[in-house]
């Protein structure tokens, strides 16, 4: 059953009809997810930042007459559509039977949103244009003459603020109208005289061929531009290829000798942009210097060539301090709760007569790895997630792009890069898909190969500990308390990830010579306005859907690999476990890299989920050892140093953890997106070749040096 807005759950009339089918469409960044969540009562990932929504999303709604599915497309500035999300766009609209549109605008940048408004109502006249940031344009002093914008376009105007629900009742009142009044014949876009012409000789014949299905205006523009993609996408749909037609095929040739262009596609876009142009300056009332007065001021210092680098470093040091510094008492506390359970759970097992195996593979197996997981990265994700999603809300990640779009365009990359490198660090395999916005083919590819060098939120709660373990072994174990409150574990884990960042560029560079060669493109982005982040959404999006979900499916992952090492470290074959076995035969390999066999076997073992590696690892040192406070660090340290870790092992093992192949879902995503194995195992091998060679440097100059001192 589809969820349904609660608050337009009133409706009136019988709901025995077929729901009527509405898309909403929209630039990047305007609220389109916002007012759908609002309107259907799911719970779509909304965000201050453009390219979001890479994919459909469909719900329901009720208005009082009508029982609606609202499809929400991915953001796009034009339906001549050059990158995948803008493909999934046009195509839905013009294939996808939607009944109608919700044309979803800025109201503090409406110029730039009129253009694609345009070619909607093209394509589908039945569009009501909604004006979304009503009560931000207010607050900067714009006013919108609706009435008059209506006139223009010929086609119903709503102004809401997507956040304000009671404000939408006014849109589903419109949007009644629209669906049962007569079909609004919108003002056409005026083109140059002799395009114009070529649309007259073309629009009769069309009209002829296609009976109605599609506007005649827009299909005559659309086949003298010649777009193969939306071509193919025709013939499949009419089921023959229209150009082919005989009557369509000379009214072409007629239309082509009319025109006098030397390109079209500039001539379309030129004339789109000149008609919103025209309607903004006759709708629009703002004073520019007020309207984004703090933004500039606030950009002048985040996103200039001084301060732009610094501020970044600066900001993510603050968040892993805090992270870091937070965690750590309630990662204590968690862990003594927890493991005291499992001594409640031994005396269940002891009181109902359960066999040692049973215990073993349950309790000190599957529940011992899901009480490390749960202390170890329930903390710091309780706190890092609302502190990037603040950001994310506030409209800083799209700052970062823009600070980083020189580097990449020196790499032979795409900008927009940064921005799937920003979509990593909450999890890779939503880098991946989020890489749909770049247009590029080859500089998709290489977003897609290295979005695993940044490090996932199930990565961080391991560096974390990492950091702290290896400043342990530097420091000792009597700076235990010093350390957690120190700032200088958030400073190492601020330079890794810049380091990460930087690798990505590198091996983008490489990529960008080799394998996929080719020079960079360009690209717009949109700057987003600073927004006052609403805390209520981020604590219940940072916490709800992103830390419970990680948890959830790290958990999922931890307690059977949990079972497993139990097997492992209790099935014998001779006087060995078949886990010594197992990491005695990796140790060979594993030594070449400052690493031991339980440390690979770990990793290895983590692939369905790399939350799991420390957890793992540990209950396969647990098995020859007993750590007598799970969360206490001197103790974890005295553990690892009983099994033969020293400085290198920590420094290799972060290092490794930091560059590694990528979690089984990431894998599963590119191999989804590319349609290929063998991108797909170059996307696992190069994080972490670049891993084990950075290993292979630390273990092996370790050694010489210790050789000649």
């Amino acid at each position: 059953m589809e969820p349904q807005g609660e608050a337009f759950r009133q409706g009136t009339a019988s709901k025995k009809h077929a729901p009527r089918s509405i898309a909403l469409a929209g630039n990047p960044n305007v609220g389109k997810s916002t007012l759908f969540n609002a309107l259907t009562g799911m719970h779509q990932h909304t965000g201050n930042w453009p390219g979001k929504t890479v994919e459909q999303a469909a719900g329901a709604f009720q208005t009082a007459l009508h029982t609606c599915r609202l499809t929400d497309t991915p953001g796009t500035y034009s339906l001549m559509a050059q990158s995948p999300d803008e493909k999934i766009t046009r195509d839905f609209l013009c294939f996808g039977g939607a009944e109608a549109v919700i044309a979803v605008c800025d109201a503090s940048c409406l110029e730039r949103n009129l253009n694609l408004v345009l070619q909607i109502l093209e394509l589908i006249p039945r569009t009501l244009v909604c004006v979304n940031l009503m009560d931000e344009a207010e607050k900067r002093e714009i006013q919108i003459d609706l009435h008059a914008l209506s006139r223009g376009l010929g086609v119903p105007v709503i102004g809401v603020s997507a956040r304000n629900r009671q404000s939408l009742y006014a849109l589903t009142e419109a949007l009644d109208k629209l669906l049962d009044g007569p079909r609004p014949v919108p003002a056409p876009v005026p083109y140059p005289a002799s395009l114009e012409a070529s649309i007259q000789l073309l629009e009769p014949v069309i009209q002829r061929s296609v009976n109605g299905l599609f506007p005649a205006r827009w299909l005559a523009l659309r086949l003298l531009e010649e777009d193969a993609s939306l071509e193919a996408g025709l013939q499949d749909y009419l089921g023959y290829d229209l150009k082919e037609e005989p009557s369509v095929r000379q009214a072409l040739k007629e239309a082509h000798a009319v025109l006098n262009t030397s390109s079209l596609s500039d001539t379309i876009a030129e004339s789109l942009l000149s008609q919103a142009e025209k309607l903004a300056c006759q709708t629009v009332q703002a004073d520019p210097d007020k309207a984004r007065k703090t933004d500039r001021f606030l950009d002048q210092i985040l996103t200039s060539r001084l301060f732009g680098y610094p501020a970044m470093l600066l900001l993510l040091a603050l968040i892993l301090w805090l992270t870091i510094a937070g965690a750590n008492y309630p990662s204590r506390l968690l862990s003594e709760l927890l493991f005291r359970f499992q001594d409640v759970l031994t005396s269940a097992f002891v009181r109902l007569g359960a066999p040692d195996w049973l215990h073993g593979l349950l309790v000190e197996g599957a529940y011992r790895v899901l009480a490390w997981v749960v202390s170890v990265m329930l903390p710091p994700m309780a706190i890092f997630f609302p502190l990037f999603t603040f950001l994310e809300d506030m409209g800083y990640l799209p700052r970062i792009a823009y600070n980083l779009d020189h580097a990449f365009q020196r790499c032979r990359s795409c900008g927009k890069q940064a921005l799937t490198l920003c979509m990593s660090f909450g999890c890779n395999a939503v880098g991946v898909t989020g890489c749909r916005i770049i247009d590029s083919p080859r500089e998709r590819m290489i977003a897609m190969l290295t979005a695993s060098f940044v490090p996932c939120n199930g990565r961080f709660p391991a560096l974390i500990t990492l950091i702290t373990l290896l400043m342990l072994f530097l420091a000792g174990t009597d700076s235990s308390g010093a350390l957690v409150f120190s700032a200088v574990p958030a400073l190492l884990l601020a330079l890794l990830i810049a380091a990460a960042v930087g690798t990505a560029l590198l091996v983008s560079s490489l990529l960008s010579i080799t394998l996929l060669r080719g020079l960079p493109s360009s690209f717009t982005l949109e700057l987003p306005p600073y927004r006052r982040p609403q805390t209520g959404k981020i604590l219940v999006r940072s916490l709800l859907d992103r830390t419970l979900f990680v948890l959830g499916r790290a958990i999922s992952a931890a307690a059977p690999a949990g079972a497993l090492i139990w097997v492992l470290a209790n099935v014998r074959i001779g006087d060995a476990s078949l886990l010594s076995l197992c990491a005695g035969a990796l140790e060979p390999f594993a030594a070449l890299f400052g690493l031991d066999g339980v440390i690979l076997l770990a990793f290895i073992l983590g692939l369905p989920a790399n939350e799991t590696v420390i957890p793992v690892m540990l209950a396969a040192y647990l098995q020859q050892g007993v750590l007598a406070e799970a969360a206490a660090l001197p103790n974890l340290r005295e553990l690892l140093v009983s099994q033969g870790w020293t400085p290198v092992t920590a420094l290799c093992t972060l290092v490794f953890m930091l560059f590694h192949w990528p979690c089984a879902t990431t894998l599963m995503t590119v191999r989804k997106e590319t349609g290929s194995l063998r991108w797909t195992l170059l996307a696992a091998v190069l994080p972490a070749a670049v891993g084990l060679a950075l290993c292979f440097l630390i273990a092996q100059g370790s050694a010489l040096l210790t050789s000649v001192f």
